[in-house]
């Protein structure tokens, strides 16, 4: 299943996700000031990254909405992408938080899970119940592909609705709950679900209330470091069997700024991405 494969990562290479959030005044000047296309600007910036960083990180997050704003050129890069990392043998999670009625849904797990965009997981949105959910079921149950659903995210108005009280449980909790439900049927081997949630790591209480809650969950972990999300308080959420990858972008893929815009940018990310992972393990010794 593809969570025990994610789940080997993590242990073998530790919790960080790449975020690949790409957009053109992050890519060096070298290559931005370059005669290739957009697309190719993109994706020589992202393999760089993905070369310098393979081995010290779990998977990478493509958040589709970078690619889109960039048009038709934008999304090529995208696909690029998704495929190098899968012809690397790499995961990947398409971040891109579809929620739909069922036979929308139906379209956007063909886009996603086949195709051009294919990736090993994406995030997707519960707001609508079941319907918006299950037909991407029949992917993680015959394609070895998985999901992550929104359910208590980082950004500051999240309080809006899910702190929202629904018969004396708040309204996330609901939400990890039915999450928990859809999931029992695609454990692997690993303990995990193939059916995970997306946990911001920035509200340390809610964090410790949800590992408690859903100790055999597995965790997309937004909102280290500029979010404010420290490694201690994620440490408390992944927990001693290593539930969860903790996402960073910015963080990694500008590290190069100010520092170096030649060839040798990427050392930067694997820096990044080296420092953040020995930041988070120091706390599970």
């Amino acid at each position: 299943m593809i969570i025990d494969k994610l789940y080997q990562s993590v242990i073998e290479k530790g919790p960080v996700c790449v975020g690949l959030d790409t957009r053109l005044e992050y890519i060096p000047e070298y290559i931005l000031n370059s005669t290739k296309s957009i697309q190719d600007k993109i994706f020589e910036f992202n393999k760089s990254i993905i070369d310098a960083t393979f081995d010290v990180c779990s998977c990478y997050k493509l958040q589709i909405a970078c690619y889109e704003a960039l048009g038709i050129e934008g999304l090529m890069a995208y696909s690029k992408t998704l495929k190098y990392i899968k012809d690397i043998k790499g995961i990947s999670i398409g971040d891109i938080k579809r929620g739909d009625i069922s036979s929308t849904a139906k379209m956007y797990a063909k886009a996603h899970f086949e195709g051009d965009f294919e990736c090993d997981f994406i995030t997707v949105s519960p707001y609508m119940g079941v319907d918006a959910v299950s037909p991407y079921f029949e992917y993680v149950k015959n394609k070895d592909k998985g999901l992550f659903v929104l359910i208590k995210t980082s950004n500051e108005s999240s309080n809006d609705f899910q702190e929202l009280k629904v018969n004396d449980e708040k309204l996330y909790v609901k939400v990890g709950q039915k999450v928990t439900s859809w999931g029992s049927e695609y454990i692997g081997e690993s303990g995990f679900s193939c059916i995970g949630g997306v946990i911001g790591g920035t509200h340390f209480d809610e964090m410790i209330n949800i590992k408690n809650r859903f100790n055999n969950m597995f965790f997309l972990i937004p909102g280290y470091g500029e979010q404010g999300g420290s490694a201690k308080d994620i440490a408390h959420l992944l927990g001693k069997n290593m539930s969860g990858v903790v996402n960073s972008s910015r963080g990694i893929i500008t590290a190069h700024k100010g520092k170096e815009e030649g060839v040798n940018f990427s050392e930067f990310s694997r820096r990044e991405v080296i420092n953040m992972r020995e930041d988070i393990l120091k706390w599970l010794r």
